[in-house]
């Protein structure tokens, strides 16, 4: 089975019928949880999982899933991950926005050609940020066109132009 990707995370449950809150973690929360999606989830024991009703409620997403009933029942559910597949998600029209799975594993030169180790993640905090592992250890680089001026997916890397002091192993 391939790499599951993370568009949501089990919060506490709202009332008492069975409804859920969901940390999103994707960008299209009312595609991935449309009425009648059905949602894999980790650990897979707990699924997977129909989404019955979705709304939104004072800027937090409230989903019910088919069978969960009531409060007990939704508590159970509290801290699962809900994952899709990557080869579910479409690539993106926009030249200029990638999927993190897109990201992880490119390899990150500075525009001189200077190695300076490989995508392990990708963090969002506000602000979309790389994380980059090498042998000078772990850098966060801001994931804006400023200092990443060049994405070649299809090449297997990306090219960071850093300030002074991004890289300094200080």
């Amino acid at each position: 089975m391939s790499e599951q990707l993370v568009v949501g995370r089990i919060g506490r449950p709202h009332g008492i019928r069975g409804e859920v809150t969901i940390d999103v973690r994707t960008d299209e929360p009312d595609t991935r949880f449309a009425a009648g999606t059905v949602i894999a989830t980790d650990p897979a024991s707990a699924g997977p999982l129909t989404v019955e009703r979705p709304r939104w409620h004072s800027g937090r997403l409230l989903v019910r899933f088919t069978g969960i009933d009531d409060r007990d029942a939704a508590e159970a559910l509290r801290g699962t991950w809900l994952v899709v597949d990557p080869a579910d998600i479409p690539p993106s029209a926009d030249p200029d926005d990638f999927h993190d799975q897109e990201l992880v594993g490119l390899a990150v030169v500075t525009a001189d050609g200077t190695d300076v180790g490989r995508v392990a993640e990708v963090l969002h905090h506000g602000q979309d940020l790389l994380v980059v592992r090498g042998a000078g250890g772990e850098t966060l680089v801001p994931f804006v066109a400023a200092l990443v001026p060049e994405v070649d997916v299809p090449g297997g890397r990306l090219v960071i132009d850093p300030p002074p002091g991004l890289l300094d192993e200080s």
